[in-house]
This record gives structure tokens, sequence and C-alpha cells, in this order.
């Protein structure tokens, strides 16, 4: 018999800004704790909900003098997590998510990136990844697998 929560949702909206992100985290992870989650999958979570977040405040709204809502949905699914975030921010160019190429980093050390691996990150490590559009109203939802821990 599993001693986690047979179904679990997790559900809240944040305002865009310079700390939603962290806001973000925070609440998601505290709605996970019944979970018990490993820490490299708590670690997954936290690098992919984090450059999502990121990049919701930075490109969906990108006037900090006019904020907007960014909601989060995060349920538990039989092998991971299957997270849904919305915004009312500007769509994504071309109405997709970026290719998530790694950046060159086969080039002299001061002609290093100092970012660009977003949707790398966000790629390598979530699955199903699906965007749309609908009205005014951005979603980008997806999987992240977890490893449950089972005790009798």
């Amino acid at each position: 018999m599993s001693s986690q929560p047979a179904t679990l949702c997790v559900r809240f909206s944040v305002i865009s800004g310079v700390f939603a992100a962290r806001k973000a985290l925070s609440k998601l992870l505290d709605g996970l704790a019944p979970l018990n989650l490993a820490s490299d999958d708590t670690d997954r979570i936290k690098m992919v909900l984090a450059e999502v977040l990121n990049n919701i405040v930075e490109h969906a709204y990108p006037n900090p003098q006019t904020p907007g809502p960014i909601g989060v949905q995060c349920t538990l699914v039989d092998n991971g997590l299957y997270i849904a975030l919305t915004d009312t921010g500007l769509p994504m160019p071309n109405d997709e998510p970026p290719i998530g190429n790694a950046p060159k980093t086969d080039v002299q050390f001061v002609d290093l990136p100092e970012g660009g691996f977003g949707w790398f990150l966000i790629k390598m490590f979530a699955q199903d990844i699906t965007y749309k559009r609908s009205g005014d109203i951005n979603t980008l939802s997806f999987h992240l697998p977890i490893r449950l821990k089972i005790s009798a």
C-alpha cells in the first residue's frame, strides 16, 4: 500500500514581477511536500519551473509597469507531474515554444554565452511540451517524470 496521496493537485496564481518565480516555486514545493520527493526530482522541478516562470515574466509581461497573472496547476499522474501554466501576456513568437538548441560552448572563454540555456534545459527534462494561445490566454503544459517513494 502506498503512503502517497492517491490524487494531488496544486493550483494557484501569482502576479508577474521580480519575485514571481520565487513565490510560485515556493507555493508549488509546499503543495508537493506530501509526496516527499527525492532531491534530484525537486531540483529538476525547480530548474524547469524557474526557467518557464522567468520566461513568462520577461517575455509575456515585458513591461514591469503592467504585470499580469500567472496561473500554475500541477497534478500528480501515474508517471510524474502534469504541469500547466497560464498567462494573459504576449504570445510566444510564431505561436510555438523555441527550438531549445544548446548555445555554443566550444568557443573562447570570453565568448561563452551568459544565457540562452533556458529552453534547452526545459526540453532536456520536460516531456510532452505543448503551447497554445486561446483568445488572450497562453497555456504551456508539460510532463515532468518523478519517482514516488512507495512504502508499505
